[in-house]
């Protein structure tokens, strides 16, 4: 395998397997811990694949045409049987004869195929090898661009000198800035008529997919990160990549951009989209009375996106150099990269975009016969889960019942009887899920206290059934907002008429809009009454902008089968604090497009133990034959003596570690922790990490050392962190840390370095690296098992029991208690080891991770290292050693 480096051995024997996964079309479950390669292992083995896959293909090709070529063209076929002789029949009754000269035909017509593919390709690869040493056609084309730019300028410039005289023109045109508001004429439930005009105008969507692989990742940074390995690779200059992203992410029209959530954001591109085709066909029709000019985007030149197409194709780019392209070549990047897609060989895209059908199929993202790579995919069952699950408050539902309401009032003349139809059924919708939650759509929802608290479950046709809309076809509703951008048109009317700030006319049409904004105060200073927790900033806009964007989704889930999923009814005070929620319960299913699609899937990550959750929820489910599944786990590269891990059963006063819901809130308990850290803070250097099951219990142990004074005997060793609950403070606490334990390590003195309060599946867990000094111990208090109480996980592991079968005597409901609680501690234990030289040690406190079903559990390279302890002090022996070996090797 091309490498940039000697790989190491666990590299190689990735690679082999990666490569050895994708030749037989097989679903692997690739480990590799981090710190290994894993990225460029799978770069370089899969992009091997791919160049040999193809050569193959290439090869093949070339004999079929030299076959086609020689002239071997079928006999001309007898007219009839020779006398006295039966005519033989094929094998569907055919004539012999018949069969022999449908096969010809189909030979002959795969060769002309292979011969206008080979054209195209040639074409293709002679234009980007064109424009990749071509200077002068990139200062064509952006002087021809500089050029358009001028002239649309200056005829900006001539309409206006024109109007100058023309004041009722331009007062009517400013009346008609209303006209955007306006729903267009919905023509039929059956129409598949793309608003947009993408298909109409892109002739390049149906271009031929070539053979590629599509990688996934979680965040936009490791994607990023990801593409900046594919660039220092022996693969870098050769492969065809492109960056996926959302509109959010490669939107380069600023007016877009500041409507910050991301629904707004692909609503305002669809509409300009759709203002652009109306433009096109209203300049064909001239004759027709004038339209009334509306926004397009400057940035949607289909001439300028292929441009961009091809400098994407050219040379690998990261999305903030393909954002940066754009603004320079003024072309949208979000389409301009969608358009890179049928000829690339590597596409890099988030998770969202490939697990969501409707999403990939919008993208043109096509997986029949291709490869699928997901990484960082220890989440994918959660990923899977929370993209096709929704959740609607009661406030939302009201708020988005009355913006509707009024909307309909004022327009009610305008509007087309199948649009007011179905606004009509979306109000009644609206109106039924309140009545669910107990409420009242026409009062105030913060004002409206709920009579019945708790939590209650229904099957989605119990709900539907209860609510009293099982009449209504949902699907049709779920496609008349797709197409009609109802959100977008009831966001802008909420813009222009909602927000208490807008000067409003006191006319008798608008007197009725004094209803919405005083409705909007009420509920925004109800809500503030309440004292509803800080939400984040999208969300916040969301909910204030364009509730029914959140509802469309609540709706959509809804159309999923009975058997898959759940509705929960969470009602909570007032009916505005109140929730509708659907529950995805089975992610398989819609796992299983992906799977039965492509050629080969490889699901990756640096922990992805236990596996068997991925085997059994995701691909067992999904029909996957388990012959086809194939597991790969490699070790690490550190040696086996920089790695300490030990399961401490009891602590320094023999108090044995168990920390139950029942017993970790004993004083004991947290004095025994508090004793153990002391201990460890004396001999470990630089940073210690200490993992908690929750906020909740980290905050109540942290309480009881203050109290007990056991806090300030810690101080004297370490300075005391606490991870923050807020994402905006966590980089600020990490600087600090490791400003702290560097400027320890450089003055010396008493002081030794920082001790770090995290908790388990909190901003710290994941994704954080704790390498050096800044991780020479991470310390697991008990065992994180979830809230078992919780009516989601309850309604999954009945499901479960169900529907899985046992597996080795265990119920699968106890199985995936015993997954969630280990998966979570392996990726936090998984923080402090980054690379080749790192070393530390890791102290999991309670006993019960001595049991066989739970220590086979751990990652198979601290496993095999792993030290069970029953007392302290031989634990505290083996960390002495460990600090002598650090002090004699520095």
């Amino acid at each position: 395998f091309p490498f940039p480096y000697t790989p190491y051995g666990i590299q190689e024997r990735f690679m082999a397997a990666l490569y050895g996964a994708l030749e037989a079309g097989r679903v692997g479950i690739f480990e590799s811990p981090t710190g290994t390669g894993k990225s460029l292992s799978l770069i370089c083995g899969a992009l091997s694949w791919l160049r040999d896959f193809e050569e193959k293909k290439q090869q093949e090709e070339a004999r079929l045409l030299a076959l086609g070529d020689s002239g071997q063209e079928g006999k001309k076929p007898p007219t009839s049987a020779e006398p006295g002789q039966l005519e033989s029949n094929g094998t569907a009754g055919e004539p012999d004869w018949v069969t022999a000269f449908v096969q010809k035909k189909e030979e002959r017509d795969m060769v002309d195929r292979l011969k206008e593919e080979q054209i195209r390709r040639k074409k293709q690869e002679e234009r980007l090898e064109k424009i990749r040493h071509n200077v002068q056609l990139k200062y064509a084309a952006k002087r021809k661009r500089s050029e358009e730019d001028e002239t649309k300028r200056l005829l900006q410039l001539s309409k206006e000198v024109l109007s100058e005289g023309a004041g009722v023109d331009v007062l009517e045109q400013l009346d008609h800035n209303e006209e955007e508001l306006i729903l267009a004429e919905y023509e039929s439930d059956e129409e598949n008529k793309v608003l947009s005009g993408l298909e109409e105008d892109d002739s390049d969507l149906e271009e031929e997919h070539v053979t590629k692989i599509y990688y996934c990742s979680r965040t936009h940074s490791q994607l990023s990160q990801f593409v900046r390995e594919v660039q220092k690779s022996p693969f870098g200059k050769n492969t065809r990549l492109v960056s996926l992203g959302s509109r959010q992410n490669l939107c380069v029209n600023e007016e877009v951009q500041r409507l910050g959530a991301l629904q707004l954001i692909n609503d305002r591109c669809m509409e300009m989209q759709k203002n652009k085709l109306e433009k096109k066909s209203d300049e064909e029709n001239e004759g027709k009375k004038r339209r009334v000019s509306r926004t397009v985007c400057p940035f949607y030149s289909y001439e300028q996106m292929q441009f961009l197409r091809d400098e994407v194709l050219v040379e690998v780019k990261d999305i903030e150099q393909l954002v940066a392209l754009g603004r320079e070549t003024k072309a949208c990047p979000y389409y301009g990269s969608r358009y890179a897609i049928p000829a690339a060989q590597l596409v890099v895209l988030p998770y969202q975009m490939l697990l969501h059908e409707p999403t990939r199929s919008a993208a043109g993202i096509k997986l029949k016969d291709q490869v699928v790579i997901i990484d960082e995919a220890h989440n994918l069952i959660d990923t899977i889960t929370c993209i096709h699950s929704a959740e609607v408050s009661g406030s939302q539902l009201c708020c988005a019942h009355s913006q509707l309401l009024q909307y309909m009032e004022r327009y009610r003349k305008r509007l087309k009887a199948k649009n007011l139809m179905y606004i009509k059924q979306i109000l009644y919708l609206l109106e039924r899920f309140v009545a669910m939650l107990g409420g009242n759509v026409n009062q105030n929802p913060s004002c409206q206290a709920v009579s019945q608290t708790g939590t209650v479950l229904k099957s989605i046709n119990d709900f539907l059934f209860q609510s009293q809309i099982d009449n209504i076809n949902l699907f049709k509703v779920q496609r008349y907002c797709e197409k009609s951008l109802i959100s977008r048109k009831l966001f802008g009317f909420v813009e222009r008429y909602g927000s208490p700030a807008t000067a409003v006319k006191t006319n008798k049409e608008n007197q009725k809009l004094a209803g919405l904004q005083n409705f909007l105060l009420t509920l925004q200073q109800g809500s503030d009454k309440e004292g509803d927790p800080p939400v984040e900033a999208e969300n916040d806009q969301l909910r204030s902008a364009s509730p029914l964007m959140q509802i469309e989704g609540f709706l959509s889930a809804l159309t999923n089968a009975n058997q898959d999923g759940r509705v929960i009814l969470n009602r909570q005070g007032t009916v505005g604090q109140s929730s509708l929620k659907f529950l995805l319960l089975n992610p398989a299913v819609h796992f299983a497009k992906v799977v039965e699609e492509c050629r080969a899937l490889i699901i990756a990550g640096g922990t992805m133990q236990p596996v068997a959750d991925f085997r059994e929820q995701l691909l067992s489910c999904a029909g996957v034959d388990p012959a086809r599944v194939v597991e790969f786990s490699c070790g690490h590269v550190i040696p086996p003596e920089n790695i300490l891990p030990i399961i401490l059963c009891s602590g320094p006063s023999n108090q044995q570690l168990e920390f139950t819901y029942q017993t970790r809130d004993l004083p004991q308990m947290m004095d025994e922790t508090g004793r153990i850290l002391c201990n460890l803070c004396n001999v470990v250097p630089g940073g210690v990490v200490c993992f908690f099951p929750s906020y909740e219990y980290e905050k109540q142990v942290y309480a009881h050392w203050e109290k007990t004074g056991l806090l300030t005997r810690l101080a004297t060793k370490k300075k005391i962190f606490q991870e923050p609950k807020k994402a905006n403070q966590v980089e600020q606490v990490l600087v600090e840390y490791a400003k702290c334990i560097k400027h320890c390590s450089q003055a010396g003195g008493q002081m030794t370095g920082a001790l770090l309060l995290s908790v388990v599946g909190g901003k710290m867990s994941e994704g954080i690296n704790f390498s050096d000094d800044l991780g020479r111990c991470v310390i697991m208090v008990g065992m994180p098992y979830p809230n078992i109480k919780s009516p989601e996980l309850q309604e999954k592991m009945t499901w479960l029991d169900k529907t899985m079968p046992r597996a080795a005597g265990q119920a699968p409901s106890r199985l995936l208690i015993e997954n969630l609680c280990m998966k979570a501690v392996n990726q936090s234990i998984g923080r402090a080891i980054r690379h080749q030289k790192d070393f530390a040690s890791i102290l999991l406190l309670d006993h019960r991770y001595a049991r066989p079903a739970i220590f086979n559990k751990l990652p198979q390279w601290i496993r095999e290292r792993t030290q069970v302890k029953p007392a302290f002090g031989s634990a505290f022996a083996e960390l002495r050693k460990v600090r002598t070996r650090i002090l004699c090797t520095a």
